[in-house]
């Protein structure tokens, strides 16, 4: 019995899919969070397609700079041959250890000229933002790291006030933190001098509960994925403020779609 083989013509004009934006990530292997924690933040109108990069457990900085080799070959597997509007390495402990210099360079190399951001220059750049100098930081890290993240931020002309960590080593176990504990952590940690609160590292759910602990103290809050889904629709001139996940998000990308419309 012969088999009848056709060729349909779609009727329609084909869609472009993502018109607001498409961004490649980069994550860690063990990252539990990201995916979910990007998905309820972006808008509808913009898509991030993931891939994932080895990295080794413990967390310490010795093993967060191991991840450096993979990068490029990680990047070249995020739809190959579509254009991408932006990539973002979503480690923020991992940009420190290998440096937001090389972290891109690796990018590069196969996607050259494309956009590329990281936790720590979106939290820098959403810091000059609210013109914020005094600082506190909450990590799920051990002390060990904390005293790099602390000296790192320390280089960059910010004053860390005080620097908690959960003292957790398993990149997958730091996700187990619920929301609710992070809240009450941030809350105690925060220096009553400080200008903004940085909860540091993307497998933390803190983006449950930015709006929470912004009016617990009063300040504002920046979240490693907030500040990151922030930086990258400012580099995709993204028109319109993002609800229910701080006042960066809220107010900051307002204060850009006014800008561009002037």
């Amino acid at each position: 019995m012969m088999i009848e083989l056709t060729t349909v013509q779609h009727k329609q004009p084909l869609e472009y899919l993502a018109p607001a934006g498409r961004i490649g990530i980069i994550s860690l292997a063990t990252d539990f969070n990201i995916e979910a924690d990007l998905k309820r933040i972006y808008p509808d109108d913009v898509q991030f397609f993931t891939s994932r990069v080895k990295n080794i457990n413990p967390l310490t900085i010795e093993n967060l700079r191991t991840m450096a080799p993979g990068i490029s070959a990680t990047v070249d597997t995020i739809l190959p041959g579509v254009e991408l509007d932006a990539i973002i390495y979503a480690c923020t402990s991992g940009t420190i250890a290998i440096g937001v210099e090389q972290v891109a360079e690796l990018i590069h190399k196969v996607r050259p000229g494309v956009p590329v951001t990281n936790p720590v220059t979106a939290a820098l750049s959403a810091f000059q933002c609210f013109a914020a100098k005094r600082i506190s930081i909450l990590t799920p890290y051990t002390e060990a790291v904390n005293q790099e993240i602390a000296e790192f931020f320390t280089s960059q002309g910010y004053d860390v006030l005080s620097i908690a960590g959960f003292g957790f080593e398993d990149d997958t176990a730091m996700t187990y933190i619920t929301p609710q504990d992070i809240a009450d952590a941030a809350v105690a940690c925060c220096d009553p001098q400080a200008e903004l609160l940085f909860i540091s590292c993307t497998a933390l759910r803190a983006s449950f509960v930015l709006d929470e602990i912004e009016q617990r103290i009063g300040i504002p809050v920046v979240s490693s994925n907030q500040a990151l889904v922030w930086h990258s629709l400012r580099l995709l001139n993204y028109p319109a403020a993002v609800l229910g996940f701080g006042a960066l998000l809220r107010e900051q990308l307002a204060v850009d779609a006014a800008r561009t419309s002037e």
